[in-house]
C-alpha cells in the first residue's frame, strides 16, 4: 500500500518497516531534539509576536471578503491582513 503526502511524496510499506527498523536499531541520523527533516509548515509572517484580533461582520461581508479572497487565490487572513495593512498605510 502507498500513501501521498500533501506535498506529494510517496510513503511505501517498505519505507514505514525501514524506517521502524532504523528507530528500533537507534540508527536515525542527527542529535536528539534536532530536525532531521523540518516538517512543513507555514512560514512565519513576522519576525514579531504575533496576537489574534477576532471581531464579528454581517455574513454577507464575510462571503464577499471570501470571493475576492479567492480571486486574488489568498485565504481569508491573507485578504483581510492586507486590508489592515492598506489601512494603516493610508492613515
Amino acid at each position: 500500500m502507498e500513501y501521498t503526502t500533501k506535498s506529494g511524496f510517496v510513503i511505501t510499506e517498505e519505507l514505514i518497516e525501514q524506517l521502524c527498523e532504523e528507530i528500533e536499531a537507534s540508527s536515525i541520523p542527527g542529535e536528539p531534539g534536532e530536525w532531521i527533516i523540518k516538517p512543513p509548515g507555514r512560514p512565519r509572517l513576522s519576525e514579531e509576536e504575533l496576537v489574534t484580533v477576532a471581531f464579528k461582520i454581517p455574513q454577507s461581508q464575510r462571503e464577499e471578503a471570501d470571493r475576492i479572497a479567492k480571486s486574488r487565490n489568498q485565504t481569508r487572513s491573507e485578504f483581510m491582513r492586507d486590508a489592515l495593512a492598506m489601512a494603516i498605510a493610508s492613515a
